[in-house]
């Protein structure tokens, strides 16, 4: 069967959130698109010219003309591309959840025709697309894998907040169930990303290279984290030591700190998952994780044993936790590490402040079951703990944000944004 070509493609994107709403606009300035999402509310605000990622403002949501937004099946039936870019998270148990990812494909293959393309941009482990994904589409669709139909993978390099490294100029890997799809997938993201692409060999090695990209990290950060807690024991200034050992030319340079987010924190579980599928079971890969994963706690001892040095009584303490999103400059709660703080924190008696000016209140309560602050009140925390870099907080004067707590309350600088002679402790 012959693959169509590329002037004919009409795209059908899958999801809207952090991945999927700027491949939209991208592709929508050029060719038609639907972006399809399940939020109703979502949609209505998108076509309103609201978008609460931040991520896209309203006149890239205006210059993308060919692109319409809905919540119906029907309006994508006429595509012939489908990109899915649904969230894969992990359970309780931190195993991978592919109920969203295969939710989608469910409702693609119900649309699928011969002669259309499936790619997948969410993060998965090696071999997910084929085994997982494909089934679920040729069961849907009644046709045939690579036959009548084609799949790719492109995995998705988005980073939230983040202003300067955005979709089209960040190099994208591409892959396809056969070369000829390869090479129509590659050439189609080719149109947009002014950085390049990378074709992959194959479909297994574009995922493989995707979760170990923040494998790596997470593990980078793991290493920091770790020597942060020796140096710490030691009596030592983490900043200061990473200072004098980043004048070495090919000193990595990490940062101690909370590692969540919807991809370091939850993507080398799934990779850990495949390897003890087959037979394997990772050791370093998890002990990164474990280490980063307890890593609120040992923030909130620290803390409570100053506070005790202080001799200030820890039950019934009064504490502002300023940031909750789990990076700096974005408004994504997922997977946030600071809840660890928080519920840490309350378990040893302390009542806490939440303050965070880049949250909607409402989805701090729904998301982390946390009621947020409109505003601090200078002067009344026992301690105050700066947990995320947002901008907001670096322009603050350091005595202002000294002022937050008693004249006798400490601060805790876990993003060291003030000077080290103005908290009481710091990572």
């Amino acid at each position: 069967m012959t693959i169509r070509n590329l002037a004919d493609l009409k795209i059908a994107v899958i999801g809207l959130g952090y991945v999927g709403l700027p491949l939209a606009v991208e592709f929508g300035r050029q060719r038609p698109v639907v972006g399809l999402d399940i939020n109703t509310a979502r949609i209505d605000a998108l076509r309103a010219g609201q978008d609460a990622t931040l991520e896209v403002d309203a006149d890239e949501l205006d210059a993308a003309s060919h692109l319409t937004f809905s919540t119906q099946l029907d309006d994508i039936a006429d595509c012939n591309v489908y990109i899915v870019t649904v969230p894969t998270p992990i359970d309780a148990h931190k195993r991978p959840d592919l109920t969203p990812l295969l939710r989608a494909s469910e409702m693609v293959g119900k649309v699928l025709k011969s002669g259309d393309i499936v790619i997948y941009e969410s993060t998965v482990y090696p071999g997910c697309t084929e085994e997982d994904c494909v089934p679920v589409l040729e069961a849907q669709s009644g046709l045939t894998f690579n036959q009548d139909f084609y799949v790719g993978y492109s995995p998705e390099r988005i980073n939230p907040g983040d202003k300067a490294h955005r979709l089209p100029n960040i190099c994208k890997v591409t892959s396809g169930s056969t070369p000829e799809a390869a090479d129509l997938i590659d050439s189609l993201y080719s149109g947009i990303i002014v950085a390049g692409t990378h074709k992959a060999g194959s479909i297994r090695v574009a995922e493989a290279a995707k979760v170990i990209e923040n494998t790596q990290r997470d593990l980078n950060i793991a290493l920091v984290n770790e020597l942060a807690i020796i140096f710490n024991k030691m009596g030592i200034d983490t900043q200061a030591v990473l200072a004098a050992a980043g004048t070495k030319w090919n000193f990595l340079s990490f940062q101690p700190g909370l590692v969540g987010g919807h991809c370091i924190g939850v993507d080398p579980y799934y990779l850990t998952h495949k390897a003890e599928a087959i037979g394997y079971h990772p050791q370093i890969i998890l002990a990164g994780r474990r280490l980063n994963d307890e890593m609120g706690t040992f923030v909130v001892d620290q803390m409570v044993r100053t506070m005790l040095q202080r001799r200030i009584h820890v039950n019934g303490a009064k504490a502002l936790v300023m940031g909750l999103t789990f990076k700096e400059n974005c408004p994504d709660l997922r997977n946030t590490r600071v809840v660890d703080i928080v519920s840490t924190l309350q378990s040893y008696g302390v009542d806490v402040d939440v303050y965070d000016p880049w949250v909607d209140a409402e989805e701090a309560r729904h998301e982390c079951g946390i009621s947020t602050i409109a505003q601090p009140e200078p002067g009344s925390y026992d301690a105050v703990i700066v947990a995320v870099a947002h901008r907001q907080f670096q322009d603050m004067a350091p005595q202002d944000i000294r002022a937050l707590a008693t004249p006798s309350g400490i601060i805790y600088d876990l993003k060291s944004i003030l000077p080290a002679e103005l908290s009481d402790a710091r990572l």
